[in-house]
């Protein structure tokens, strides 16, 4: 990807797409009025729309937090003025994005946010539950021949 690291595990990437006649391909959750992630009034890409200008180009990414449109921040937006940035954007239209960077390697459980993964839940249970079911058939089969 060309872009910059920034800080945190997240690199920044400026995209280029020109419009086509349904638009630029995707759709937006975020704002100042319907926060997508809690705390964050950002403007975040929930889809990428098949066949759609982001889609052909394939950069975009669903989860990519976008920084700014052409130039223009879109810090403390709320989303309809979102929306309508992007309508009114032009035909050649420039995206800041903002992605989360994804661990290449790592030991087994590391999640590459600082945090350790653990063990899932299931790899748990299904042993646990396996070993108490043979216990209950050991246990009738027990009781039977008494």
């Amino acid at each position: 990807m060309n872009g910059s690291v920034a800080g945190g595990g997240f690199s920044e990437e400026v995209i280029s797409l020109t419009r086509r006649p349904s638009g630029l391909g995707f759709n937006i959750v975020g704002g100042t009025d319907q926060q997508y992630v809690s705390n964050d009034n950002s403007i975040y890409v929930s889809r990428i729309k098949k066949d759609g200008a982001a889609y052909l180009d394939g950069r975009l990414q669903e989860g990519d937090k976008i920084l700014a449109v052409n130039g223009r921040d879109l810090k403390d937006l709320r989303h309809k003025d979102a929306v309508e940035l992007f309508r009114n954007a032009g035909c050649d239209v420039s995206l800041k994005i903002q992605r989360r960077l994804q661990p290449q390697n790592g030991p087994v459980g590391y999640r590459g946010d600082g945090e350790p993964g653990g063990l899932p839940l299931a790899a748990i249970l299904v042993p646990g539950l396996a070993l108490a079911a043979a216990a209950v058939w050991i246990l009738l089969r027990y009781r039977q021949r008494m």
